[in-house]
């Protein structure tokens, strides 16, 4: 979205393009979808409250301060022994054994994240929703012709971490 954000009506216009979407990819971060829009919330206010020096990019200004807000969190809630359950979606048939796989493997992206670079973490959040190549470039404000490199280093740092914490399975 291009143009101030001053009036209330692009601002509402804003949120209702936009908060789903952000919200969506806070959750891929933190795992529970009330904290996620929370999250989300929160850097709309954020952006209401004290908005950019430039209205230049403000979709992916919000897609930044999410994903960051998302990092911070978990980073705050490594801090703590204990974390909180993740529940396998509704209606999911699964026996005691798979899901405790699925919620120690969703634990250990969680914790690996939190270990990355910030930056790191956004493009593997971003590309894992499905953001294309551009369309990450956009939201992150850096050159699409870079975005590849990036995320092979991403990828990169993501295995080796893993692979330092949890061996090679």
């Amino acid at each position: 979205m291009t143009g101030k954000i001053e009036s209330a009506g692009n601002f509402d216009r804003l949120f209702i393009v936009n908060y789903a979407a952000l919200t969506r990819i806070v959750y891929r971060v933190v795992g529970d979808i009330g904290l996620a829009e929370e999250l989300a919330a929160e850097a709309f206010w954020k952006l209401h409250r004290k908005p950019p020096a430039s209205d230049h990019n403000l979709v992916g200004w919000l897609y930044r301060t999410g994903l960051r807000l998302a990092l911070d969190h978990l980073k705050k809630r490594k801090r703590r022994e204990h974390y909180e359950a993740f529940v396998p979606a509704a209606g999911e048939q699964q026996s005691p054994e798979d899901a405790l796989e699925k919620i120690e493997q969703q634990i250990r992206v969680t914790q690996i994240l939190a270990a990355l670079k910030p930056a790191q973490a956004e493009l593997l959040v971003l590309r894992s929703e499905g953001y294309t190549l551009a369309e990450i470039a956009s939201i992150l404000s850096v050159r699409p012709n870079s975005v590849g490199t990036l995320l092979a280093r991403a990828d990169t740092a993501f295995r080796k971490e893993y692979v330092n914490r949890y061996g090679e399975r």
